[in-house]
């Protein structure tokens, strides 16, 4: 007989959230941008200009704010360690009742929980301290450039998608086709990752969708407003 193989998505979700939220940043803001430019009455070459620029100008703020935040995570993640194998090198014996103790606040017997925390400590003192006393693991430790890549890309990926209807779509009306294929381009985007996370497709759709939408309408108004006014 086979073993069984059981599909679990919870290690999908720290790349699904960081790919999701930069496409969907780069088509929402880009879009959005798009829409109230020329909602402006500006000139083709002009919304083109916004819109290049706005791909640049997000791509390098979400590769920016991932590299400090992540950054920021990394450091903090290295000096929980470095506190940890001082404590490790003073008081092991201390360190061992308090891993010992997490294994039965999570079920075990107290015996077979001092028994397991002996041998992972044999094994890998610190990282089994760095896992299941700090929750630092090597799959999600924090990885800076990596993030700030990552976020650039996503982005970029999701604001070439408005861009393109900006060139091949008629000059005369661009707001109608750029807003109806930024919506689709949400839907589609939601429902993969829904799909991909195992939730509900429509509720995964018509969330990114309605952002989408509101975002696209507000800045719409103001390049009405402020174009008809200047």
């Amino acid at each position: 007989m086979s073993p069984h193989h059981e599909i679990h998505r919870s290690h999908r979700i720290g790349w699904l959230r960081a790919a999701v939220l930069g496409a969907n940043d780069g088509i929402v803001s880009t879009a959005s941008l798009i829409v109230g430019i020329a909602a402006s009455d500006a000139t083709h070459d002009e919304i083109v200009l916004a819109g290049v620029a706005g791909l640049v100008a997000g791509a390098m703020s979400m590769a920016a704010g991932e590299y400090v935040s992540v950054s920021s995570q990394a450091d903090t993640e290295q000096a929980d360690l470095k506190r940890e194998r001082k404590e490790l090198d003073e008081d092991g014996d201390h360190e061992h009742k308090e891993l010992a103790a997490i294994y039965v606040a999570r079920g075990l017997d107290p015996v077979l929980a001092g028994q397991v925390a002996e041998q992972l400590m044999k094994h890998d003192a610190l990282a089994a301290h760095a896992r299941d006393e700090l929750g630092i693991s090597e799959t999600g430790a924090a990885r800076p450039t990596q993030a700030a890549l990552t976020s650039a890309a996503t982005f970029a990926v999701g604001a070439v998608l408005p861009l393109l209807i900006v060139l091949f779509a008629p000059e005369t009306d661009l707001i109608v086709p750029v807003s109806a294929a930024s919506l689709l381009f949400l839907t589609v985007l939601g429902m993969l990752a829904a799909y991909s996370g195992g939730a509900g497709i429509m509720k995964g759709a018509f969330r990114v969708v309605f952002w989408g939408a509101l975002a696209m309408g507000l800045t719409a108004a103001v390049g009405s407003v402020f174009g008809t006014a200047v």
